[in-house]
């Protein structure tokens, strides 16, 4: 399995603290110390070799003794101070302090020694932070079951897929087979986001709606997050249309980015969306015509209407069924 790049960046700067504190350390032993291969290490090297603090000339890099590299052999010259220890003003410490005591409700994720390391970093920072740490009042909460959290954060830890119980917003229950990729915090609830097999995309988990998580012998395969994944910001620049469903369809509220969701009287509700692809729009739609009772502006359910009109009439033929002037639905009655 390919290693993760924050796994190799902890290594790297493991490395660095390792080699300032033994000169003229054989590239083997340096492999051994980390668990990884020689050939590895040299390219740890070769990547150390340039990096540093901006400016980012030959005396702002991490440097290494050249001689020495090419007899097999490491040795730091310059390690940039990435060792010296680090000096917090009040809101950095009071910020780091109240991420990482949101970070505490995470704990049945964990396990015993990253549950440790957690605590452990807690106690220094509000140490260090004194009576600035006092007024900080942090509390997140991981809506789901503890069973839930611990299966989840084991298979995030060990890169193993997942089956999931899950309820979706029409209280249909279905299993699925994941890939678990994160897990964030938005808008006061925690969802999982996670590659899913069946479907093969990105989708995102509700956590308190995950009745069962089993952690799976297989390993999660490799998947690259979505770069909007954990936070949605609608483009400004986006026509912005609103669809009245039924109550039947509010897995289009989790399936896609949505403004505002307001509940209707009837029992229906409403969802504002910013669009900037309209051909994605007209998908959507589509997929959910039984549960569409109305759209505005009406440009768009008109457009909606006509693409609906051309399936049929593409489909017609093989349906046996007539396709010139048989009227499609229009998505702006009540049906």
């Amino acid at each position: 399995m390919p290693e993760r790049a924050s796994d190799r960046l902890v290594r790297m700067l493991g490395m660095i603290a390792y080699l300032q504190r033994h000169e003229d350390v054989r590239v083997e032993d340096v492999a051994a110390q980390f668990g990884v291969t020689p050939e590895q290490v040299m390219a740890d090297v070769d990547t150390l070799w340039v990096t540093g603090t901006p400016g980012y000339l030959p005396d702002d890099l991490i440097d290494f003794d050249a001689a020495s590299y090419e007899q097999g052999v490491v040795r730091l010259t310059e390690g940039r101070g990435v060792t010296r220890p680090l000096r917090l003003g009040p809101r950095e410490a009071v910020a780091l302090v109240a991420a990482l005591r949101a970070l505490a409700a995470l704990r049945p994720a964990l396990d015993a020694e990253r549950a440790a390391v957690l605590d452990s970093a807690l106690a220094k920072v509000q140490a260090a932070a004194g009576d600035a740490a006092a007024g900080v009042d942090v509390e997140l909460q991981v809506d789901a079951r503890p069973e839930v959290v611990a299966a989840v954060g084991a298979a995030l830890a060990e890169r193993r897929r997942l089956l999931l119980r899950y309820v979706d917003a029409s209280d249909v229950a279905t299993e699925r087979e994941v890939d678990p990729l994160r897990l964030v915090t938005q808008d006061e609830r925690s969802y999982l986001i996670a590659w899913a097999v069946e479907a093969d995309a990105e989708r995102r988990f509700r956590m308190d709606r995950v009745v069962a998580a089993t952690l799976l012998d297989q390993p999660a395969g490799e998947h690259a997050l979505a770069p909007d994944a954990e936070v949605f910001s609608p483009d400004p620049s986006g026509d912005l249309v609103t669809v009245r469903l039924a109550g039947r369809a509010r897995w289009v509220v989790e399936s896609v980015p949505v403004e505002a969701t307001r509940e209707l009287a009837d029992g229906t509700f409403e969802v504002d969306l910013r669009v900037v692809q309209p051909a994605w729009l007209r998908h959507l739609l589509l997929q959910a015509a039984d549960e569409v009772r109305d759209v505005r502006p009406a440009r768009v359910a008109r457009e909606v209407a006509d693409a609906a009109r051309a399936a049929l009439t593409a489909y017609a033929p093989l349906l046996g069924a007539p396709s010139a002037g048989t009227p499609a639905p229009d998505v702006t009655e009540e049906t």
